[in-house]
């Protein structure tokens, strides 16, 4: 019997909740039919007797973290389980075996540490200490380095590579869309009027010049759907040279969702790396080349507001298997900082703590233009994700209809709409009275449920969506520290939100002059082989083992 299509859930939480069965299959190698029992020791080891009373001790079961990439709630609901091999006590043990290298005055087994710190950890701290972002980034990189860390960096510098390589990207698929006749230009109103290659008075040549190499021969097609909505149903192959709408690939609790539940959505999402994995590449590529330093040389550690970052540091996808080592070494989170100060003696107020100024390079901080004296933060415009959606649109509505001085935040130039709930937002660009670009931005499982099912069904009318797994997005991760009890989360958000753009010197990402330089020194130019390999990734649809899907607790 089928259901209604009007037929909707409700009281759906954000975070996918548990389940009783795991997708990884336990691996069984039988040698023969005989039947045997199992028992346990005083020990809690485990034995396998056969008929004849032989035991066979059994090999304890581990999954690491490439087995357990949100799967259950255990990781989107940002509960520390299995993620002790990104900690802070990695951490320690690297240092401590640096510090052992140095008595040795063994350099072969020393690494130089590098850690990277995200802009929202940074409005986690200044919320709850009521510092500046300035004074928090300061004052880590004097906790860090009094830890013998060697150099302290941020990821609002790799973020400006991954929002311009994502508005790139956008750009070339919305301008091959539009030359194959997959864009329709609607008027405010909602009525169709088709779009031709040629734009007619709209000033579109549907030219794909701005799509690099790769992008133009790249062909990524799903033949089966992999996920929870039918047994393997076909669908129809997508080009992702001109797949529509855009998703964002930022979030890594969003990317397992797709590659675990809906294979169908792979081609839509960007393939552009989240900034945490570009600040990778950076650190152990062009970074180490300019220390001397092969990538193995050094340690890398990534301070996030998300559990599930640690999951992506551990993709495949983002290790070398020339130098044996990953992109990120280590993810820890805002509140394992926090837990690293009673850790090491320290008060667990930050304020009491001293200050260092931010090690130049990749870090976005410039000397006040006021002054010319103290630094002073960088940061593109934009909410506390990103900024994907407001960059992303501003980019191409410059570049594809030459329309300037957009901004999302202000409303100014664009509509900006909250759709159904706050974290649903939807964005429109119109030229000459035609809705020519629909954003949209889509916070929590509510919202991308609802999302992959339009897809799935063409019937999602944006462009580009901002996707993110969290509620609120980033600056509510679940890595994030957390509010006293008399305060509510609402109110927290907003307090967070706030400290995220205090003193910040916002900039478009274009306008970060050593961007220009990397692309040339490091990748040899815009749209180079080497440029594809360091800044962008692809998506693996994962088949699940369930023998009774319908088993499954939720």
């Amino acid at each position: 019997m089928a259901l209604s299509g009007a037929l909707q859930l409700s009281d759906l939480n954000d975070f996918i909740a548990p389940s009783q069965a795991c997708i990884k299959p336990v691996e069984s190698n039988k040698t023969s039919d005989v039947q045997g029992t199992i028992k346990v020791d005083s020990s809690g080891s485990y034995y396998e007797v056969s008929q004849d009373g032989l035991e066979t001790k059994l090999e304890t079961a581990t999954i690491n973290l490439n087995d357990c990439l949100a799967c259950s709630g255990c990781i989107t609901s940002a509960e520390s389980v299995l993620i002790t091999l990104q900690s802070q006590e990695e951490l320690y043990s690297i240092l401590k075996q640096n510090k052992a290298a140095i008595e040795a005055n063994d350099s072969t087994s020393h690494r130089t540490v590098v850690v990277s710190i995200s802009p929202q950890t940074r409005a986690s701290f200044a919320a709850k200490y009521n510092l500046s972002p300035l004074q928090v980034a300061r004052k880590l990189t004097w906790f860090f380095k009094n830890l013998g860390v060697h150099s302290v960096f941020d990821t609002t510098f790799s973020r400006d590579l991954a929002l311009l390589e994502t508005a790139r990207e956008f750009v070339a698929r919305y301008r091959t869309a539009l030359a194959q006749g997959k864009v329709e230009i609607t008027s405010k109103e909602g009525d169709n009027s088709s779009s031709n290659a040629g734009g007619g008075d709209m000033d579109v040549d549907g030219s794909t010049s701005s799509a690099t190499p790769a992008t133009k021969t790249r062909r990524r097609i799903i033949r089966r759907d992999l996920g929870r909505d039918g047994p393997a149903a076909a669908v129809a192959a997508v080009e992702t040279a001109s797949a529509l709408p855009m998703l964002a690939s930022a979030c890594p609790g969003w990317i397992c969702y797709a590659e675990k539940t809906h294979g169908y959505i792979l081609p839509y999402i960007s393939e552009t790396k989240s900034p945490q994995q570009i600040m990778g590449s950076m650190v152990k590529q062009h970074f180490g080349a300019q220390l001397g330093l092969r990538p193995d040389q050094i340690y890398h550690v990534c301070v996030m507001p998300c559990y599930d970052k640690k999951l992506e540091a551990s993709r495949g996808d983002f290790y070398s298997d020339l130098y044996k080592t990953r992109d990120v070494d280590c993810v820890i989170t805002s509140t394992e900082v926090e837990k690293m100060f009673t850790e090491q003696g320290l008060q667990e107020d930050l304020a009491t703590f001293g200050e260092m100024n931010i090690d130049l390079g990749y870090t976005s901080v410039v000397k006040d233009p006021a002054t010319g004296e103290d630094q002073v933060l960088l940061g593109s415009s934009g909410n506390a994700s990103g900024g994907f959606l407001e960059y992303v649109m501003q980019y191409a509505a410059r570049e594809v209809y030459g329309v300037d001085g957009v901004d999302v935040e202000q409303s100014r130039g664009v509509e900006v709409k909250t759709v159904r709930n706050s974290d649903f937002r939807e964005v429109t660009l119109e030229v000459q009275g035609k809705v020519v670009l629909r954003f949209a931005a889509a916070y929590g499982f509510r919202n991308i449920q609802n999302l992959v099912r339009k897809v799935k069904g063409g019937k999602s009318p944006y462009h580009f969506v901002e996707v993110m797994a969290c509620p609120s997005g980033c600056i509510n991760g679940g890595g994030q520290l957390k509010q006293e009890a008399s305060v509510s989360l609402k109110d927290w958000i907003a307090q967070v939100d706030a400290k995220y753009r205090e003193g910040i010197l916002a900039r478009k990402p274009e306008e970060n002059p050593v961007l220009a330089q990397l692309y040339q020194e490091w990748l040899g130019g815009l749209d180079t082989e080497k440029a594809r390999q360091q800044l962008s990734t692809c998506y693996h649809a994962v088949e699940q083992n369930l023998v009774n899907p319908l088993a499954v607790k939720w």
